[in-house]
């Protein structure tokens, strides 16, 4: 049987941005018996870039590195992951930054943009109306102050 090392197989995603979910759920199959695989000595560079929040600087992450035999077991489940992959929404994808030029390009719809601020302002006001209420009846129903005598 061939063996493949895991760095090497990474190489072959078709979205390397997803090389750190990739490693994941292959040591996840390993640890499941999906795939044989055994840990070598050294690591390996994801091709992933990570960016740093607040900057624009992007850092790499490393992995160990693993051996597995290539079987066509193995060919399955990477065919299937990899689409897998490929396919799923990632974080950050979904919609454009709302930004003024985002928003004259056309790119953020204003209505729907604005409806949704309507609703947050006018639910916020509903809130602030129902706890000032909520007060309001507690003090009708105020209760005797401590050390004030009741007539009897």
């Amino acid at each position: 049987m061939p063996y493949a090392r895991l760095s090497e197989q990474v190489q072959k995603l078709s979205n390397p941005q997803r090389s750190d979910t990739f490693v994941k759920q292959f040591r996840n199959a390993v640890r499941d018996g999906e795939v044989d695989a055994a840990e070598v000595p050294g690591r390996f560079t994801l091709p992933k870039e990570f960016k740093k929040r607040g900057s624009d600087e992007t850092s790499r992450k490393e992995v160990k590195e693993m051996v597995f035999e290539v079987t066509p077991a193995f060919e399955a489940w990477f065919e299937r992951v990899d689409a897998e992959l490929a396919t799923a929404p990632t974080r950050g994808s979904g919609k454009p930054k709302v930004t003024v030029e985002n928003i004259e390009a056309g790119a953020v719809d204003f209505k729907a943009l604005a409806e949704e601020t309507r609703r947050k302002m006018q639910a916020s006001f509903e809130k602030g109306q129902a706890l000032g209420n909520a007060r309001k009846a507690g003090a009708a129903k105020a209760k005797p102050k401590r050390g004030a005598r009741s007539k009897k």
